[in-house]
């Protein structure tokens, strides 16, 4: 009986050993393809080195992969005669979200090490972890084992990815259906510490809102005209101090009144949001623990697992 218990033992032990969350395992491809992580590891630093903006296109491709129908891949397909796919929606086109071409890189590496083991979906999460570790930000544990999809649904990518007018509710309700929780959502919208955004995107907030801080409306404005039309796709980063940076200064940009989104002002405005904003602000240790964990938490939602789905071999398109 002691040996047998002993062995029950060994064996919980070993289990818990490996983290696994419903069908996916944080080792799925230790066996199928050893060289995977480090070969994703290698490219996106790779693609960064060559243009610190990638991190945040490769970052932000996982957003909008799971918003949309669960986090299968979805985002990578172009329209084809069978498919019409997510790029045309409104909040991903005329490069709204970019980075399937650093994709395409990343998968041709892996295939080189690998053919046809890895999933297009397992590689956008891994490249958004791996980005944000480059940029100086937090680390985590991808879960893996996700399958792609053979579809994309344009008409729920532009339902259910939230627009940077939204207000706080909206946010919430948004974020609420994919399972996140107002924590998550204050600690996800962190993101915004890198990147840039167009200007049809933020031209309502610096030219109507009241609570932005005067001279960076200003500063804004001159890269963005009024009209709308004129000047749509001109850039403006997401945050003006380091934004080539994974830090905590989105924060502090949003308690100066100077968040660039509608979307990002609605966390610091006289809300039961604002304690966290603060926190964050003065705690980056809390910031990129509650970031992990949400990131964890966002890369769980809908996979497709076992049977269902494929590997597709060109990530912009079905098998």
């Amino acid at each position: 009986m002691k040996t047998r218990g002993f062995i029950v033992c060994m064996a919980f032990i070993m289990l818990c050993s490996i983290e696994v969350h419903g069908h996916l395992r944080s080792r799925f491809y230790d066996k199928t393809c050893p060289k995977a992580l480090s070969t994703v590891k290698a490219a996106v630093k790779q693609l960064i080195d060559k243009d610190n903006r990638n991190a945040a296109a490769m970052l932000q491709l996982q957003f909008h992969d799971c918003f949309v129908r669960g986090c299968d891949g979805s985002v990578l397909l172009d329209d084809s005669p069978t498919i019409i796919g997510e790029k045309t929606a409104a909040p991903n086109a005329n490069n709204s979200v970019r980075g399937f071409d650093l994709i395409d890189t990343i998968k041709a590496q892996v295939e080189a090490v690998c053919t046809g083991v890895v999933s297009c979906a397992d590689l956008v999460a891994l490249a958004a972890r791996d980005s944000v570790v480059a940029l100086g930000g937090p680390t985590w544990r991808v879960m893996l084992g996700r399958r792609d999809s053979t579809n994309a649904s344009l008409s729920t990518a532009n339902t259910q990815l939230p627009p940077s007018s939204s207000n706080l509710t909206s946010l919430i309700s948004f974020f609420s259906a994919k399972g996140l929780s107002p924590k998550d959502l204050v600690a996800l919208s962190g993101a915004h510490t890198i990147g840039k955004a167009q200007c049809k995107t933020y031209r309502a907030r610096i030219y109507n809102d009241t609570n932005i801080d005067p001279s960076f409306a200003a500063s804004i404005k001159a890269v963005c005209p009024s009209t709308r039309g004129i000047g749509d796709f001109n850039l403006s980063r997401l945050d003006l101090q380091t934004p080539f940076v994974f830090d905590n200064s989105y924060y502090k940009n949003l308690i100066a009144k100077k968040g660039l989104f509608h979307s990002d002002q609605e966390l610091f405005n006289g809300v039961f949001t604002d304690s966290q904003v603060i926190t964050y602000s003065t705690n980056q240790t809390q910031f990129f623990v509650d970031f992990a964990n949400a990131m964890m938490k966002m890369g769980k939602i809908n996979p497709l697992t076992g049977r269902n789905g494929q590997i597709r071999k060109n990530c912009r398109k079905p098998n």
